[in-house]
């Protein structure tokens, strides 16, 4: 994250919304149940000095553990596909390896979040929220819009999305419909399933035979 900024709390300079931070991390094992049940609201700020207090003390996104997600939609807004204002929306998405992305993961997080808090974005009613998500071996931004049909507005937003995150070209940012993103997740996990299903047969498998091997010696 960018370096801590010293800031007068006694002055306040109002946001045009007020702002909600939540956080998740629901472990390997998960559906759309548990991690609805994971997802923990942190805090509500609606001025500059709020946003600067509580971002200067949450735990940097390259030091968070894998499967961590923190969300910054707006107030009245949760964070699910299933909230009215993003059920007919999509998301923008930019994968980065940590390898490469370093400690600058932080840096893209915050550039995104000025930006949003910011109204920045030409496009401001169409907002939802921002989503930083830590995987093992990757981070991944998203930006969360209504809609998923414009598509004057898609590439708008594509357009100022790389320019907030100083973005180069070989750097792919996705769009994805919620809906797809809903098949996609059931995929994922149905995928992660059979995954953790063979692996507990290996391990049964090789604890069999290390029960066999002791037995006839």
């Amino acid at each position: 994250m960018a370096a801590h900024t010293e800031v007068d709390y006694s002055v306040k300079h109002s946001l045009q919304n007020t702002w909600t931070l939540w956080f998740d991390n629901p472990g390997k094992k998960t559906s759309a149940q548990s991690w609805a049940d994971n997802l923990k609201e942190i805090i509500s700020f609606d001025t500059v000095e709020d946003f600067w207090s509580t971002f200067n003390n949450v735990s940097k996104i390259n030091h968070l553990s894998p499967n961590s997600n923190f969300h910054l939609f707006k107030q009245g807004i949760r964070p699910e596909w299933e909230d009215p204002s993003n059920a007919e929306g999509g998301k923008f998405g930019i994968q980065l390896p940590k390898s490469k992305a370093g400690d600058a993961i932080n840096e893209h997080w915050m550039n995104l979040l000025l930006a949003v808090i910011g109204e920045q974005l030409a496009t401001e009613d169409e907002i939802c929220g921002a989503v930083v998500s830590v995987r093992k071996s990757f981070y991944r931004i998203a930006l969360w819009v209504k809609t998923s049909k414009d598509e004057e507005k898609i590439a708008s937003i594509s357009k100022q999305l790389r320019e907030v995150l100083n973005l180069p070209e070989a750097i792919t940012i996705d769009f994805v419909p919620h809906g797809d993103a809903t098949a996609k997740l059931a995929a994922e996990l149905a995928a992660t399933q059979l995954e953790e299903q063979a692996e507990n047969k290996s391990a049964d498998d090789e604890a069999n035979k290390a029960t066999e091997t002791t037995e006839t010696a």
